[in-house]
């Protein structure tokens, strides 16, 4: 059986989603950990996207195929859904900073990076003055403030296809750099912008610089029509600074 999951996770003091061969300290390790655990076999997860170290999630989605005979053994008999049991027990064995909100059946061809349509992430920066305690691992403090006006004529020049190689690092050259942002939001609220993105994929940091570019706009130091020669030309060095990973979020992945 195919089953479709959908995770939470701080991403704080991990090295990022994806199994490592020099590090146990992942999330996809942490689960499949877990999940051989309740099986005694080793399973292997897929996640839709390959978040960095550092960045949180509130909506991956994963997905991993448990053999027929693995599932009809285990919890026979039990009143709940093999679902909702095995939701229980990766949450009993789960570190208190990953927590698994829903698990459900899926189409046996389905796969959670492949099937993907777009994603959602949200960028959170602390303004000067304000301060959140108990949420400080998801937001970047900054010292300056914004011009939240500037920055979003900014972003007008950055929806739509483009080639965004200029705004991504450790670029691999036999892939296309080529992505299409749907929308880019700016909002105000509580002492803190969020920067909501929309799009079809997002490249390596592509989130990271984008936002670094942004706060640039909207301190006064670029245009908002600087960006379009980041994006005529693909040259890094034009494009902003990669902010900190601990102000990203995946918020959702979208499916058709």
């Amino acid at each position: 059986m195919n089953l479709k999951m959908q995770i939470q996770y701080d991403g704080t003091r991990y090295d990022g989603w994806q199994r490592q061969g020099n590090t146990a300290n992942t999330i996809q390790g942490r689960l499949e950990a877990v999940l051989e655990r309740i099986f005694g076999t080793y399973l292997e997860i897929h996640g839709a996207g390959r978040t960095d170290a550092g960045v949180h999630a509130a909506g991956q989605v994963a997905n991993v195929h448990i053999p027929d005979e693995l599932a009809r053994v285990k919890w026979h008999g039990d009143t709940k859904s093999f679902e909702e049991a095995l939701l229980m027990e990766m949450n009993r064995y789960l570190p208190e900073d990953i927590g698994i909100t829903d698990i459900e059946a899926a189409a046996e061809r389905f796969h959670s990076r492949l099937n993907a349509a777009g994603k959602v992430y949200c960028y959170r920066i602390g303004l000067p003055g304000r301060k959140n305690v108990f949420e400080r691992r998801q937001i970047y403090p900054l010292d300056t403030g914004l011009d939240p006006e500037v920055m979003r004529r900014t972003a007008d020049y950055l929806v739509g296809e483009h080639d965004f190689r200029g705004f991504c690092s450790g670029r691999n050259k036999k892939k296309s750099t080529v992505r299409r942002l749907d929308r880019i939001e700016i909002r105000e609220a509580d002492g803190e912008l969020r920067i909501l993105y929309q799009g079809n994929g997002f490249l390596y940091n592509m989130v990271r610089i984008l936002t670094g570019t942004l706060i640039e706009a909207g301190q006064g130091r670029r245009s908002p029509e600087s960006v379009l020669e980041i994006l005529e030309t693909g040259k890094r060095e034009l494009a902003g600074y990669t902010v900190p990973a601990r102000g990203l979020t995946l918020m959702r992945v979208l499916y058709h």
